[in-house]
């Protein structure tokens, strides 16, 4: 039998443990903290039709808003589908339409804004800076969210993590498993809630790095990351019907190595990311 991370957290979790944190406790299950307080809401087959397809199309089209995607969507599925529906799905899957525009996330809340440190920086060495940012994953009876951290220079996967939800913890879990590997001297990310997070803040203060962030008029801040979602999707979970997350989780995994260690990329004159990010 297939257990989600929140599955396995409601049936193995001791929260009333006191020589073990929550935190140990799903480290060594293998889950992120988020999985032990989310509550999963239920989504209707139709609603999650429409999300596969609005995955599938901001992927192929990401500068599609909410009406030029209900408007997609009405042609392909062919009965009407709203705009105010559609931008609810988008809200709820975590994408937006990339183009220049005075609102470049879903976070409402006050936070930091750190600025955009790299107009005109050249990237000529690994670990000059990463990028971090967060995809939809379609499954066959649900969703899930991937964060990557990515080096610039190598293209290099640094850690990712799945999650059943959007809640920061599981961003955390990812940036502390980059940060074994080596520390950045700039990363870039977006406004987005998990990235303006406190606790995100503290951990790149901590190790001296600088913070840039995407803002208006600077769509296309993050396109290394944004060529790496469409690669993921187009080599491996288009082609994929995830059963589980475990399924999901496996399958992701082996990819991302493959793609590390095994794909050449022409930009980097056809060597894999592991070896312009080693030198080896």
């Amino acid at each position: 039998m297939f257990l989600t991370p929140h599955q396995i957290a409601e049936s193995y979790l001791d929260k009333s443990e006191k020589e073990l944190t929550i935190v140990d406790q799903c480290r060594l299950l293998g889950i992120s903290r988020a999985s032990a307080y989310y509550d999963p809401v239920p989504v209707s087959a139709e609603n999650l039709d429409l999300m596969r397809r609005i995955d599938r199309i901001h992927t192929d089209f990401p500068t599609y808003g909410a009406r030029t995607m209900a408007a997609q969507l009405t042609i392909d599925v062919k009965y009407p589908v709203g705009r105010k529906r559609t931008g609810t799905l988008m809200e709820e899957m975590g994408i937006e339409a990339i183009y220049p525009k005075p609102r470049l996330s879903f976070n409402n809340k006050p936070h930091a804004v750190f600025p955009y440190l790299l107009k005109d920086v050249a990237i000529t060495y690994p670990n000059q800076v990463w990028s971090s940012d967060i995809t939809y994953i379609r499954m066959k009876y649900g969703f899930l969210y991937l964060v990557v951290f990515l080096d610039w220079f190598a293209r290099y996967i640094l850690s990712w993590q799945l999650s059943d939800s959007l809640k920061t913890d599981f961003c955390l879990d990812a940036a502390r498993s980059a940060l074994t590997v080596n520390v950045p001297g700039i990363v870039n990310v977006d406004q987005g809630v998990q990235f303006t997070d406190e606790e995100m803040i503290a951990i790149w203060k901590r190790y001296q790095t600088q913070i840039s962030m995407d803002h208006k008029g600077r769509c296309f801040d993050n396109i290394f990351t944004e060529r790496f979602w469409r690669t993921l999707k187009y080599e491996e979970v288009y082609l994929r019907d995830y059963q589980s997350w475990q399924d999901a989780n496996q399958s992701i995994g082996a990819y991302i190595e493959k793609y590390n260690t095994r794909r050449l990329h022409r930009s980097l004159g056809y060597k894999t990311p592991e070896q312009i990010y080693f030198g080896v």
